[in-house]
Protein backbone atom coordinates (compact mmCIF):
# COMPACT_ATOMS: atom_id res chain seq x y z
CA UNK A 1 0.00 0.00 0.00
CA UNK A 2 1.33 3.40 -0.93
CA UNK A 3 -0.06 6.26 1.15
CA UNK A 4 0.97 9.81 0.45
CA UNK A 5 0.04 13.42 0.97
CA UNK A 6 -2.29 14.70 -1.74
CA UNK A 7 -1.09 17.31 -4.22
CA UNK A 8 -3.07 19.70 -6.46
CA UNK A 9 -2.97 17.20 -9.35
CA UNK A 10 -5.11 14.87 -7.19
CA UNK A 11 -8.01 17.34 -7.03
CA UNK A 12 -10.16 15.62 -9.68
CA UNK A 13 -9.81 12.25 -7.96
CA UNK A 14 -10.49 13.78 -4.53
CA UNK A 15 -13.70 15.31 -5.88
CA UNK A 16 -14.68 11.96 -7.40
CA UNK A 17 -14.08 10.24 -4.05
CA UNK A 18 -16.07 12.99 -2.32
CA UNK A 19 -19.05 12.09 -4.52
CA UNK A 20 -18.61 8.45 -3.43
CA UNK A 21 -18.69 9.58 0.21
CA UNK A 22 -21.66 11.92 -0.27
CA UNK A 23 -23.67 9.12 -1.85
CA UNK A 24 -23.42 7.16 1.42
CA UNK A 25 -25.14 9.99 3.30
CA UNK A 26 -28.02 10.59 0.91
CA UNK A 27 -30.10 8.76 -1.64
CA UNK A 28 -31.20 12.08 -3.11
CA UNK A 29 -29.82 13.00 -6.49
CA UNK A 30 -27.97 16.24 -7.06
CA UNK A 31 -26.45 18.06 -9.96
CA UNK A 32 -22.71 18.32 -10.41
CA UNK A 33 -22.48 22.10 -10.04
CA UNK A 34 -20.55 21.65 -6.79
CA UNK A 35 -17.69 19.72 -8.39
CA UNK A 36 -15.80 22.56 -10.09
CA UNK A 37 -15.81 24.90 -7.06
CA UNK A 38 -14.71 21.95 -4.88
CA UNK A 39 -11.91 21.10 -7.33
CA UNK A 40 -10.75 24.72 -7.47
CA UNK A 41 -10.72 24.95 -3.68
CA UNK A 42 -8.67 21.77 -3.39
CA UNK A 43 -6.16 22.90 -6.01
CA UNK A 44 -5.68 26.21 -4.20
CA UNK A 45 -5.47 24.71 -0.72
CA UNK A 46 -3.20 21.80 -1.64
CA UNK A 47 -0.81 24.03 -3.61
CA UNK A 48 1.17 24.93 -0.48
CA UNK A 49 2.95 21.56 -0.68
CA UNK A 50 3.53 20.59 -4.31
CA UNK A 51 6.32 18.15 -3.46
CA UNK A 52 4.66 16.03 -0.79
CA UNK A 53 6.59 12.77 -0.51
CA UNK A 54 5.18 9.28 -0.86
CA UNK A 55 4.83 7.47 2.44
CA UNK A 56 5.22 3.68 2.37
CA UNK A 57 2.98 1.91 4.85
CA UNK A 58 4.29 -1.00 6.89
CA UNK A 59 2.29 -4.18 7.28
CA UNK A 60 2.20 -3.78 11.07
CA UNK A 61 0.59 -0.34 11.09
CA UNK A 62 -0.41 1.46 7.90
CA UNK A 63 0.57 4.82 9.34
CA UNK A 64 3.70 3.75 11.22
CA UNK A 65 5.98 5.37 8.69
CA UNK A 66 3.88 8.51 8.89
CA UNK A 67 3.89 8.46 12.67
CA UNK A 68 7.65 8.10 12.86
CA UNK A 69 8.29 10.82 10.31
CA UNK A 70 9.03 14.39 11.22
CA UNK A 71 6.68 17.22 10.38
CA UNK A 72 9.04 18.22 7.61
CA UNK A 73 8.85 14.76 6.06
CA UNK A 74 5.07 15.06 5.94
CA UNK A 75 5.24 18.44 4.27
CA UNK A 76 3.96 20.16 7.42
CA UNK A 77 5.95 23.31 7.59
CA UNK A 78 3.82 26.10 8.98
CA UNK A 79 1.16 26.56 11.58
CA UNK A 80 -0.88 28.51 9.01
CA UNK A 81 -1.37 25.32 7.04
CA UNK A 82 -5.01 24.41 7.54
CA UNK A 83 -5.91 21.55 5.16
CA UNK A 84 -4.35 18.17 4.50
CA UNK A 85 -5.41 15.16 2.48
CA UNK A 86 -3.88 11.72 2.53
CA UNK A 87 -4.52 9.28 -0.28
CA UNK A 88 -3.92 5.70 -1.37
CA UNK A 89 -3.11 5.18 -5.02
CA UNK A 90 -4.88 2.48 -7.00
CA UNK A 91 -2.62 -0.60 -6.88
CA UNK A 92 -4.16 -1.85 -10.13
CA UNK A 93 -3.86 1.26 -12.28
CA UNK A 94 -4.17 5.03 -12.37
CA UNK A 95 -6.10 7.12 -9.89
CA UNK A 96 -6.82 6.98 -6.20
CA UNK A 97 -8.82 4.42 -4.25
CA UNK A 98 -9.09 6.12 -0.88
CA UNK A 99 -8.65 9.44 0.89
CA UNK A 100 -9.04 11.26 4.18
CA UNK A 101 -9.26 15.05 4.12
CA UNK A 102 -9.28 17.32 7.12
CA UNK A 103 -8.73 20.86 8.17
CA UNK A 104 -7.75 22.76 11.27
CA UNK A 105 -10.36 25.17 12.61
CA UNK A 106 -9.37 27.91 15.01
CA UNK A 107 -12.11 28.41 17.56
CA UNK A 108 -12.04 30.25 20.86
CA UNK A 109 -10.23 28.28 23.53
CA UNK A 110 -11.87 26.58 26.47
CA UNK A 111 -10.68 24.73 29.59
CA UNK A 112 -10.31 21.46 27.64
CA UNK A 113 -8.64 23.00 24.59
CA UNK A 114 -6.97 26.30 25.54
CA UNK A 115 -5.76 27.31 22.07
CA UNK A 116 -9.08 26.39 20.41
CA UNK A 117 -7.51 24.54 17.47
CA UNK A 118 -9.70 21.60 16.41
CA UNK A 119 -9.22 19.17 13.56
CA UNK A 120 -12.23 18.46 11.40
CA UNK A 121 -12.32 15.35 9.23
CA UNK A 122 -14.75 15.88 6.40
CA UNK A 123 -14.01 13.52 3.56
CA UNK A 124 -13.08 9.90 4.13
CA UNK A 125 -13.90 7.67 1.19
CA UNK A 126 -12.85 4.46 -0.48
CA UNK A 127 -14.07 3.16 -3.81
CA UNK A 128 -16.71 0.50 -3.05
CA UNK A 129 -14.82 -2.28 -4.86
CA UNK A 130 -11.66 -1.52 -2.85
CA UNK A 131 -13.12 -1.49 0.67
CA UNK A 132 -12.16 -3.71 3.62
CA UNK A 133 -8.42 -3.51 2.80
CA UNK A 134 -7.36 -0.96 5.43
CA UNK A 135 -7.10 1.98 3.02
CA UNK A 136 -9.39 4.35 4.94
CA UNK A 137 -7.71 3.40 8.22
CA UNK A 138 -4.27 4.15 6.75
CA UNK A 139 -5.45 7.54 5.44
CA UNK A 140 -7.14 8.35 8.76
CA UNK A 141 -4.06 7.40 10.79
CA UNK A 142 -1.93 9.65 8.59
CA UNK A 143 -4.40 12.53 8.92
CA UNK A 144 -4.66 12.14 12.70
CA UNK A 145 -0.86 12.16 12.95
CA UNK A 146 -0.77 15.33 10.86
CA UNK A 147 -3.23 16.93 13.30
CA UNK A 148 -0.98 15.90 16.21
CA UNK A 149 2.11 17.26 14.43
CA UNK A 150 0.27 20.57 14.02
CA UNK A 151 -0.44 20.73 17.77
CA UNK A 152 -4.15 19.97 17.47
CA UNK A 153 -5.63 18.39 20.61
CA UNK A 154 -9.05 17.23 19.36
CA UNK A 155 -10.68 16.20 16.11
CA UNK A 156 -14.35 16.05 15.09
CA UNK A 157 -16.17 14.32 12.26
CA UNK A 158 -19.59 13.24 11.12
CA UNK A 159 -19.68 9.48 10.64
CA UNK A 160 -21.67 7.44 8.19
CA UNK A 161 -23.09 4.22 9.63
CA UNK A 162 -20.48 2.24 7.65
CA UNK A 163 -17.62 4.43 8.87
CA UNK A 164 -18.56 4.65 12.54
CA UNK A 165 -16.84 1.38 13.60
CA UNK A 166 -13.57 2.57 12.03
CA UNK A 167 -13.73 5.91 13.82
CA UNK A 168 -14.62 4.27 17.13
CA UNK A 169 -11.62 1.95 16.76
CA UNK A 170 -9.44 5.05 16.32
CA UNK A 171 -10.77 6.51 19.59
CA UNK A 172 -13.59 8.78 18.41
CA UNK A 173 -16.61 8.89 20.71
CA UNK A 174 -20.07 10.35 20.36
CA UNK A 175 -20.44 13.85 21.75
CA UNK A 176 -23.34 14.57 24.11
CA UNK A 177 -24.28 17.80 22.36
CA UNK A 178 -26.10 17.36 19.05
CA UNK A 179 -24.73 19.22 16.08
CA UNK A 180 -27.16 21.62 14.44
CA UNK A 181 -27.09 23.64 11.22
CA UNK A 182 -28.95 26.59 9.74
CA UNK A 183 -28.76 26.99 5.97
CA UNK A 184 -28.32 30.66 5.08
Amino acid sequence: MKIRRAVPADADELVRLRAVMLATFSTATWNDDWREPARASLVRRLAHDPAAPALPASSASPASSVCSGSSASLGSSASSESLAAFVVENPDGPGLVSCAVGLIEERLGNPFNPDGRVGYVFNVATDPAMRRRGYSRACMEALLQWFRDQGVRAADLTASPDGEPLYASLGFTRKPDPAMRLRL
